[in-house]
């Protein structure tokens, strides 16, 4: 076999193999006598590279789903394999350093550490990833550029609107370069307008990064709006998977949101 028939073959190998697959995958606990069943027999698969909606009413299981793909919580039964590791079968420790450098995350309430400027809530994961002293500052400040808030690194989250925490937010889960990038309700907090910038924003990270994108949300518009697939929970179960073929002719296209 010649070297470009192997490296076409490894090639086609990294293709097929999914950044994420559930098989089965179940969260089950008791609420005094009753058995809620948050999660009950999700199978499901995302590409590497692929922008996926999980869409749903409150209490369909969607965050619960996405809580296990981060790796902060663990399930019941079956598994979840995140580049080929099955999250229940790692350590605490192990599943800590899964969060820190494979996973970022993006919540609907910011998360910011109101203490703090933007520039040391951005630096804290390096911190926790011993990234050398010197090398944080630098880092921090091109990825609060990178979001457009090169001029507010040293306010607090309480100086900032809405929209500017969720960037900072936004910079912070990308700062250490995850592969996978878990958003839930990313917008919820945040009028039309502010949401659609932040949305541009995850969206170019897809794009232009690779980054993998699996995004929480109850609004089926948005989810058409950016991603590549919508995926529909109800009582813990999938009951719908559907490629959304405007946007991935957009993608084959070369028709993107860039940087608002």
């Amino acid at each position: 076999m010649s070297s470009t028939d192997r490296s076409a073959r490894t090639s086609t190998a990294m293709i097929a193999t999914p950044a994420i697959h559930a098989e089965q995958l179940c969260r089950h606990y008791r609420m005094g006598e009753t058995l809620i069943r948050a999660v009950d027999g999700v199978t499901l698969s995302v590409k590497a590279g692929e922008f996926v909606a999980l869409l749903g009413s409150s209490g369909s299981g969607k965050s619960s789903v996405l809580n296990l793909i981060a790796g902060l919580d663990r399930p019941t039964s079956g598994s979840v394999i995140v580049q080929e590791r099955d999250l229940a079968q790692l350590s605490r420790e192990e599943l800590a350093r899964y969060r820190l450098h494979t996973v970022g995350m993006v919540f609907q309430s910011f998360n910011l550490i109101a203490s703090m400027t933007l520039a040391e809530n951005v630096e804290l994961p390096m911190r926790f990833a011993e990234v050398e002293r010197g090398k944080r500052d630098s880092l921090a400040r091109e990825a609060l550029t990178r979001v457009g808030l090169q001029g507010r690194m040293n306010h607090r989250p309480s100086e900032l609107s809405g929209g500017e925490q969720q960037r900072a937010a936004l910079a912070r889960a990308l700062i250490n370069r995850p592969q996978l990038l878990l958003a839930d309700e990313p917008t919820g907090n945040l009028d039309s307008h502010t949401g659609t910038e932040i949305m541009n924003m995850v969206r170019e990270f897809n794009q232009h990064l690779g980054m993998t994108v699996v995004m929480v949300t109850h609004e089926r518009a948005l989810a058409e709006r950016y991603a590549q697939r919508l995926i529909f929970l109800a009582d813990g179960k999938l009951v719908g998977d559907e490629s959304n073929s405007a946007v991935n002719a957009a993608d084959q296209a070369g028709v993107g949101g860039g940087r608002p």
